[in-house]
């Protein structure tokens, strides 16, 4: 071997040592993996290229041009997960805590440009201590080029973050920028500002957990969309999410070969809706029961579960799916299911991803803690994203649809494509009891026998108003279909509506009530 061929041989053998076996050993411990285990986990065995493993950070301040080791802490390049084209980056812990420096950041904006040139997704593996605090503002400017980026890719590629360690500061908004966010349960954890910080400022005793654990991020903020138990697992996960993504937003979903029946029945969902209009039920059976081989890969299950979203597969194609939840708070619609379920179709119309919309709901929360914080805006918000959505639109109202609720879960007023509603289905202003009060109180009042007249009067209102031929009568609805139909009415409007194209205005964007 030639001493190029040695010299060569020895630096690939230095990139590969990380911060050294002391500090690996140290990140075992800890349950966590190194960044190239993460990366042999997440991409196809032996497709991962390696981009700039020699780069050096160029800080000479206090002692730091002793110790420049190579790749400086973050591992870049791309691979492929289940044989499609992916960026990845992922940072190591081993190497001055995983911190940004200026060159760490150019390797990663290096990839993402990369990215976007090409058209393909960049996944993220985050494990830093933030900001190298000896390269001062060069590392400030260092996260503000990747947010840069993050921005300019937003709707280009998708783009997907997996929080497996600390990220805090300012390093927190490069994933909040991205599309999905992944954490690691006990191992990691985001915030602005560290649990010392909040107590010097507000006297609150709080751990990194409880302040930005993985737990408190996908149930109680909705900041993360996924926690899992591991490294192993969360990986495991993200390559499944990926394969129901298009590489970049010029193509269409991908769509695998299919062996579930398009029009198979499902009898089990002609009894699914109780019959007691107040009663619950879950959606996700609904779901399960109509998707492809019933696998429906949810987003977001922990926060905000009076509504569901997800990705599934029907016909063979990959869409989005967002459904009230019966089973939880009557389905409403309150500030964070609209948000929640805003984002989502949002990403999915970037990305041709057709929305099924189950509907089940009797209208917005009340309250003077939702319009205090917001709800006029916050449900309009999921108003504009059906409203601005293109891509392929079928809505299912399964039992209620009451009120600016209807409207806004795509109906056909939203330009949806296709509506079915289940026999029944109530379209209505609001339920036949608090109609009947508002338009009949007088009547009530001077009743000999207000209870039987008042069920009377209900039991008109439900015939008159409270059901889907009305709505079927004027065209909002298309179809009134049996339940046990519901997957071959959905995969025949997806078949029709798969070359569908949108001519819309010339404008440089819409102002979301944001």
């Amino acid at each position: 071997m030639s001493t190029y061929q040695d010299r060569l041989a020895a630096k690939r053998e230095a990139a590969l040592l990380g911060g050294g076996q002391k500090r690996t050993d140290a990140q075992h411990a800890k349950g966590k993996l190194t960044a190239r285990e993460r990366l042999d986990l997440l991409l196809d065995p032996g497709s991962f290229v390696e981009l700039d493993r020699f780069k050096q950070h160029r800080c000479n301040e206090f002692g730091m041009d002793q110790d420049k080791p190579l790749g400086d802490g973050v591992v870049t390049g791309h691979g492929l997960i289940n044989g499609r084209l992916v960026f990845v980056f992922s940072q190591d812990f081993t190497v001055f805590g995983g911190s940004l420096s200026e060159t760490h950041a150019e390797k990663i904006c290096k990839i993402m440009d990369k990215a976007m040139e090409v058209g393909a997704p960049v996944i993220g593996l985050n494990d830093s201590g933030g900001a190298r605090i000896q390269e001062g503002v060069d590392s400030l400017g260092g996260y503000a080029d990747i947010f840069l980026r993050n921005v300019e890719a937003s709707g280009v590629v998708p783009q997907i973050s997996v929080v497996m360690g600390p990220c805090a500061g300012g390093a927190v908004y490069s994933p909040a920028i991205t599309d999905f966010i992944c954490m690691v349960k006990e191992t990691s954890y985001m915030f602005v500002t560290g649990p010392n910080v909040v107590k010097t400022v507000t006297h609150e005793e709080v751990t990194s957990e409880e302040l930005g654990g993985a737990v408190t991020h996908t149930s109680k903020s909705g900041v993360a969309d996924l926690a899992y138990d591991n490294d192993i697992e969360a990986l495991r996960q993200i390559r499944r999410m990926f394969d129901f993504l298009p590489l970049n937003n010029l193509e269409s979903p991908p769509t695998y070969p299919c062996d579930d029946p398009f029009d198979r029945k499902e009898p089990a969902l002609n009894t699914l809706i109780p019959t007691i209009s107040t009663q619950p039920y879950e959606i996700k059976e609904l779901i399960n029961q109509v998707v492809d081989h019933h696998d429906f890969f949810e987003i977001q299950p922990d926060y905000a579960r009076n509504i569901v979203i997800g990705f599934a597969r029907m016909d063979g194609r990959s869409i989005g799916i967002v459904a009230n939840n019966p089973a939880v708070l009557a389905g409403v619609l309150d500030i964070d299911s609209s948000r929640k379920a805003a984002r989502f179709v949002r990403f999915c119309d970037a990305f041709n991803i057709p929305v099924i919309t189950l509907v089940d709901v009797p209208g917005f929360m009340p309250g003077t803690v939702q319009e205090r914080g917001g709800i006029i805006k916050h449900g309009a918000k999921l108003l504009y994203a059906f409203a601005e959505a293109t891509v392929p639109k079928i809505t299912v109202i399964t039992r209620k649809a009451y009120g600016g609720a209807y409207d806004v879960m795509s109906s056909k007023h939203l330009k949806a494509d296709l509506n079915f509603a289940w026999p029944e289905a109530e379209i209505a202003v609001m339920g036949p009891k608090g109609a009947v009060e508002i338009i009949f109180r007088k009547d009530i009042q001077e009743s000999n026998n207000p209870e039987t007249e008042t069920l009377a009067m209900e039991e008109s209102y439900r015939e008159r108003f409270a059901n889907p031929w009305v709505a079927a009568e004027r065209g909002f609805v298309d179809d009134v279909i049996d339940p046990e139909e519901t997957r071959q009415h959905i995969i025949n409007g997806l078949r029709m509506l798969e070359n569908k194209a949108v001519k819309k205005p010339y404008k440089k964007h819409g102002n979301i009530p944001l």
